[in-house]
């Protein structure tokens, strides 16, 4: 046939399909697998540093939002006018449209990153000084008068609602000679210092310059807790004050809430009146990130440039103070105690995942090694089958990469994108030269056939053993350091990457040892007359870096860290529980309400909650005032020690329950003293120990005489909250006295009923459970996620080395197949084929197991004096933190379950590829030319 022009014609060739197109359509499920593993890693790696950075910010907001308002905000004031001015100027200073006007050029001068919540700030003028109210009917506890503070404050009206009357007003032509004014108080207020409606109180000096003061509302607070009533906390509820002594005198301080319009009536009284500015801070949007930024900005305010801008606005003379820098110095602390624990997790986790990346490109090298080995036959270069690989690999890596990014940026939207990013890109960048570089090391050499690798014939080189030792180096050094300096400095990552040098060194230990038993092994299996021995020895002895080294190195470093997160879960734990009982002192402590709790419970108490289901043992307690102290000895301060008196068998039970040895039998006994009186043995604090020395002293107790003799020191007792005490056995007082607070331990105690048993009848109790306490130590958003990012890394990497562990199994799976279907023809049954394919099994598991469990347990001993988990545990507890032991501690389910759990899964995969293997025949397996 010819064309048109009368050439010939010429059929098109079909262009050859491109080789990643083939590649991909001939193995759809591993390029789908793969790419399922790189988008879980990436999403691992971009939500990691993300959910880090809310935990963060969370805690950083929560830190600010929880402190009291009166730590928490920004408190600018001016002193009154001076007295050399005018006194229609000093009038004018304190007008509410001139202190407005300040608060509103004071708020665009507060610099980023902080903020004002206006709807909670508040400003006026109020009195410095406390003045004495007149009346004989306020209360008066021990025969003093109360005192009151007089407060100007802008806004009652949208921050209260009127309960009766109706809100202050003022009057016209105000001036400070004015002596009558009007008020609203709170209700709290009302109730405790006895006022209503009309209530007329005379407040100052009883001269002519005394204030009167008529209550025109009551009103309750909108908010109670926030800035504008707690900024300053009088104003909202009143409170006890002490005019010193023993015993102390105490008297009320109560807030009086004026009109705006009536400051300037402030000036004519003693009470040094000053405006002032509570701006509270708003937090929303506030990150970890602008953290540093945001303590320089505060240091600048207290004192410093932005000071001087304040100044311009609210008078020359103005100064600003505030405890949030404290409250951002307690956050930075707790988080750079933190960051190092959990950058053990990360990298720990980190390698793991990137050990089963490089596994699963040295498995699909192998597995491809006749097809790569035939393309360098017939002429590729090692840079030609590199690239192709090379692109392979991107075109599944990157897109799920970049899945893995987005998903994880829809499931934790707070957080940076840079740290993220840089995770993702390393991910993916592994991911695309895992198989090259694999592939390449593999076929850098042309090889006539196909050699076996076998441990138990292979010899390290030189290589292999300088770059060990570097590693066993680098591994003492972060171990050695770590011991030594602590986790001080969170940017240290070679500290924090401690525990996965010691799994690093011991999986390459076990690399090098892992031959020699199977060598010892092989030579006598040789010569016993069944082939079970021998062919599992020497089937488990050939193993490839890709099928041996590799599983084996993912294994123990998830395992050690696996039992480093556990030793941390585990020590945080046991301080948190150490701590609760510290602070309660039993599992429930019943007594009366305040902060001393003191007062005598009513009776019967103690039977009904002896009554109740699960409780075991019931210690009454007494905790009576204080009492002096011999001066025969120096006493350091003021001790005002309390004496506290206990039922001893009962007593004894409970610190026995609590697992200590706080109250020692020989406290509950006389011994002779001189002239045959006897001294009473007695548990004292260090201080009144310090004081009375450990020879018979006589002192006074409830006004008897008693010889007493220190015979224990304990710096806490259990249910004992005051500092300084002297522990006594209350049948040696020789009278009775009430019970103040009550113990109660059991193993199933019932919560709801003992609080039911103590609440019967009306009685106003506190009821304190161990259980609500503890649970109080965690509620930092910084603690809770911490541990919860922890866990999940733990079980990350634990996942990881499990599937590691199944890829090297189901490599290995075609040639273990293959050589029990020739075994088969040669007369070995379906069970011998199962115990021979799990006896292969067993060698590499129980060594990976074992030696997890040893290098978990040695890594927590050895990093454990270097590890400082106090910040962890107790950071919302400081007065209970100071005292604790908070370390590293051996938590056994961590460190046997993973271990058991690696053997007991390769017995079952290994087990199912031999059920597997048994139920298809032999013929599919054995081919012509088959080199398996």
């Amino acid at each position: 046939m010819t064309t048109r022009t009368g050439g010939p014609h010429i059929t098109p060739q079909r262009p050859i399909a491109p080789w990643t197109r083939t590649r991909l359509r001939t193995a759809p499920g591993s390029a789908l697998a793969f790419a399922a593993l790189v988008l879980l890693t990436a999403f691992l790696a971009a939500a990691f540093p993300r959910a880090v950075d809310t935990n963060e910010s969370s805690s950083l907001r929560q830190d600010l939002s929880g402190a009291r308002p009166a730590r928490s905000m920004l408190e600018l004031t001016t002193p009154q006018p001076g007295l050399e001015l005018p006194q229609p100027a000093r009038e004018d200073a304190l007008r509410p449209e001139v202190i407005a006007a300040a608060y509103r050029k004071v708020l665009p001068l507060l610099p980023a990153p902080v903020r004002a919540d206006t709807t909670q700030s508040a400003y006026g003028v109020q009195t410095t000084e406390f003045l004495v109210g007149q009346e004989a009917w306020l209360p008066r506890p021990d025969g003093l008068p109360p005192e009151f503070t007089l407060a100007a404050q802008a806004g009652l009206a949208h921050h209260s609602t009127i309960r009766t009357g109706r809100l202050p007003t003022a009057p016209a032509g105000l001036t400070m000679r004015t002596r009558e004014l009007e008020a609203a108080v709170t209700t709290a207020t009302a109730e405790v210092m006895r006022m209503h409606v009309g209530s007329l109180v005379h407040i100052g000096t009883s001269d002519s310059r005394a204030l009167a003061v008529r209550v025109t509302g009551i009103v309750d607070p909108v908010r109670p807790e926030g800035n504008y009533w707690s900024g300053d906390q009088i104003l909202r509820n009143p409170g006890l004050s002490s005019k010193g002594g023993r015993p102390p005198l105490m008297y009320w301080n109560a807030g009086l809430l004026l009109a705006p319009e009536a400051a300037p009536a402030l000036l004519g009284t003693l009470g040094e009146p000053q405006a002032y500015w509570r701006i509270a801070p708003d937090v929303t949007g506030l990150t970890a990130q602008q953290l540093p930024l945001l303590s320089d900005r505060v240091a600048s305010l207290e004192n410093g440039p932005e000071l001087l801008r304040l100044k311009q606005a609210a008078g020359q003379h103005a100064s600003l103070t505030t405890d949030m820098d404290d409250i951002l110095a307690s956050h930075m602390e707790m988080r750079s105690a933190v960051r190092p624990v959990v950058a053990v997790a990360a990298i720990g986790t980190g390698t793991v995942a990137a050990v089963t990346l490089a596994m699963t490109g040295g498995l699909s090298a192998a597995r491809r090694g006749a097809e790569l080995a035939l393309l360098r036959a017939r002429g590729g270069s090692l840079r030609g089958v590199g690239g192709r690989l090379l692109v392979e690999s991107a075109v599944v890596a990157l897109p799920a990469s970049g899945v893995g990014l987005v998903a994880a940026i829809l499931s934790v939207p707070e957080g940076r994108l840079e740290p993220a990013a840089v995770g993702v890109a390393a991910v993916a960048v592994l991911a695309c030269v895992a198989l090259p570089l694999c592939a390449l090391a593999l076929q850098r050499k042309p090889r006539l056939r196909a050699e076996r690798a076998d441990a138990v014939k292979a010899r390290p080189g030189r290589r292999r053993t300088v770059a060990e030792l570097s590693l066993l180096l680098l591994a003492v050094g972060a171990v050695v350091t770590l011991r030594r300096r602590g986790t001080s400095d969170s940017g240290d990552y070679l500290v924090s990457a401690g525990p996965v040098l010691v799994g690093l060194i011991a999986a390459l230990v076990l690399a090098r040892l892992y031959p020699l038993p199977l060598r010892w092994a092989a030579r006598p299996a040789g010569r016993l007359r069944g082939a079970f021995g021998f062919l599992s020895l020497a089937r488990a002895g050939r193993s490839s870096s890709a099928t041996g080294v590799l599983p084996l190195l993912a294994l123990l470093i998830a395992l050690t860290t696996a039992a480093f997160g556990g030793a941390v879960l585990s020590g945080v734990a046991d301080a948190r529980d150490h701590a609760a009982l510290r602070a309660v002192g039993a599992d429930a402590r019943i007594s009366r309400p305040g902060p001393s709790g003191t007062g005598p419970l009513p009776n019967g108490l103690e039977q009904a909650v002896r009554d109740v289901h699960g409780v075991q043992v019931v210690a009454p307690v007494w905790i009576g005032p204080t009492f002096d102290l011999p001066r025969a000895h120096p006493v350091k301060g003021d001790l005002s020690p309390a004496l506290v008196a206990v039922e001893p068998q009962s007593y004894a039970r409970i610190t026995r329950a609590l697992g200590s040895d706080t109250y020692p039998d020989q406290a509950r006994q006389e011994s002779p003293g001189p002239k045959g009186a006897g001294v009473l043995n007695v548990i004292a604090s260090p201080g009144v120990a310090e004081t009375l020395g450990h020879e018979p002293q006589l002192i006074q107790l409830l006004g008897k005489d008693f010889t007493v003799r220190v015979v224990a020191v304990r710096s806490r007792m259990p249910g004992v909250v005051v500092p300084e005490f002297l522990l006594v056995d209350a049948s040696k007082l020789r009278q009775r006295v009430a019970t103040t607070v009550l113990l109660a331990s059991g193993d199933e105690l019932d919560v709801r009923v003992v609080q039911a048993a103590a609440h019967a009848g009306g009685a106003d109790v506190d009821v304190q459970l161990r259980s609500e306490v503890r649970a109080s130590f965690a509620d930092s958003p910084l603690q809770t996620g911490t541990e919860r990012i922890y866990a999940a890394a733990i079980a990350a990497g634990a996942g990881y080395a499990v599937l590691g562990l199944l890829l090297s199994l189901l490599q290995s799976a075609p040639e273990r197949t293959a050589l029990l279907a020739r075994l088969r023809t040669m007369g070995l049954t379906r069970r011998q084929g199962r115990r021979l394919l799990l006896l292969e099994a067993l060698p590499q598991a129980p060594v990976a197991a074992l030696g997890g469990l040893l290098v978990g347990w040695a890594t927590v001993w050895l990093l454990a004096p270097g590890v400082d988990l106090t910040q962890l545990a107790l950071a919302s507890v400081p007065g209970l933190a100071s005292g604790a032991d908070v370390s590293l501690r051996a938590d056994a389910w961590s460190l046997a379950l993973p271990a058991l759990g690696v053997v007991a899964l390769a017995g079952a995969v290994a087990a199912g590829q031999a059920w597997w293997a048994g139920r298809r025949g032999s013929i599919t397996e054995l081919r012509a030319g088959d080199m398996r």
